[in-house]
C-alpha cells in the first residue's frame, strides 16, 4: 500500500475516531452530539441490515433508478448538446425552451412527475433524468463549440463527410468535456432520486432513511446515510475509471518525484579569479 492510500486511510479512521469520541461523551458545545448514535450503534444497525432481504431490495431499486435515468440522460444530452452546437436550427428551436427548463430544479418537477406518469417508479426515474440530463447537455455543448475549426476542414479536404466529422473530430474531440458533464450528471442525480424516494417512493435507500426518520431510528438514518455515500462513490467512480479507458489516447501527466536538494556550492579555490 503505498504512502498516498495509507494517508486516505487514516483522513478516514481520524474522522470516524473524532465522531465516536464527541458521540460517546455527548459532547454539546454549540454542536449537539448527545443525540447522535456512535460509530458502534451504526455499525452495529448496518450488520443487522445487511443480513435482512429489505436492505439488497432497497440498494437494487435504488440502482436501477439511477442507472435507468442515468442513461437516459447521458444519451439524450449528448445529442442535443452536439445538435445545439452544431445547428443554428435546433440552437432556434431547442435553446430557448431548455434554458427556461434548466434553472428548475429537477426535485420540483416530483408533483410533474406524480401527475403526469401512471407510477411513481417512471416518476422518479423522469426526476432521475432530468436532473442528469442538464449538465451533460450543457458540457456537451461548450466542449463542442470550443473544438478548434483546422481538425474539421482538414477532414473536409481529405473527402470526408458530415458523419465523418461527426464520428473523427466532433465526437472525439469533446469526449473530456462530454465526460467533465458525465461526473457532474451522476452526483446530481443521486441528491435527486433519494430526495424522490423519500417523497414518493415505496422502496429504495432515500425511502428507507426517510422511514428511519420518522420512527425515530437515529442508527437506521445514518445507516442510510452511510449506503448513499457509498453508492455515490461508486458510480461516480465507475463513471471515471470508464473515462480513463476511453480517453487513453490523450496524454497523462506524469507523476512529479520530488527534486532532490540542491548541493551546497563549493568554496572557491585559493588564488582562483573569478569569471569574468
Amino acid at each position: 500500500m503505498t504512502r498516498r492510500h495509507l494517508l486516505r486511510a487514516g483522513s478516514l479512521a481520524g474522522a470516524l475516531g473524532a465522531w465516536q469520541l464527541l458521540t460517546a461523551y455527548d459532547v454539546n458545545v454549540w454542536l449537539r452530539f448527545e443525540q447522535f448514535p456512535t460509530v458502534a450503534e451504526v455499525a452495529r444497525t448496518f450488520g443487522q441490515r445487511v443480513g435482512g432481504g429489505t436492505y439488497w431490495q432497497d440498494l437494487a431499486d435504488s440502482l436501477t433508478r439511477i442507472v435507468s435515468g442515468f442513461v437516459l440522460a447521458a444519451v439524450a444530452g449528448v445529442v442535443v448538446g452536439t445538435a445545439i452546437a452544431r445547428s443554428r436550427f435546433a440552437a432556434d428551436v431547442l435553446g430557448p425552451v431548455l434554458e427556461v427548463l434548466r434553472p428548475v430544479p429537477a426535485i420540483a418537477l416530483v408533483p410533474v412527475a406524480i401527475l403526469l406518469f401512471p407510477s411513481n417508479e417512471q416518476g422518479i426515474v423522469f426526476i432521475t433524468f432530468t436532473a442528469a440530463f442538464f449538465p451533460v447537455m450543457v458540457f456537451t455543448r461548450h466542449a463542442v463549440r470550443a473544438l478548434t475549426p483546422v481538425w474539421e476542414e482538414a477532414v473536409r479536404t481529405m473527402g470526408g463527410g458530415r458523419w465523418r466529422v461527426l464520428g473523427a473530430v466532433v465526437l472525439p474531440g469533446a469526449l473530456p468535456g462530454v465526460l467533465g458533464g458525465l461526473s457532474v450528471g451522476i452526483g446530481v442525480s443521486w441528491i435527486c432520486v433519494i430526495s424522490a424516494e423519500m417523497i414518493s417512493g415505496e422502496y429504495g435507500v432515500g425511502y428507507r432513511t426517510w422511514q428511519d426518520y420518522t420512527v425515530v431510528d437515529y442508527p437506521g438514518v445514518f445507516v442510510g446515510m452511510a449506503t448513499i455515500g457509498l453508492l455515490g462513490w461508486l458510480t461516480s467512480t465507475t463513471v471515471e475509471v470508464v473515462g480513463r479507458r476511453l480517453t487513453r489516447w490523450l496524454p497523462r501527466p506524469e507523476a512529479r518525484e520530488p527534486a532532490p536538494p540542491p548541493r551546497a556550492a563549493r568554496p572557491a579555490a585559493r588564488g582562483a579569479s573569478a569569471p569574468p
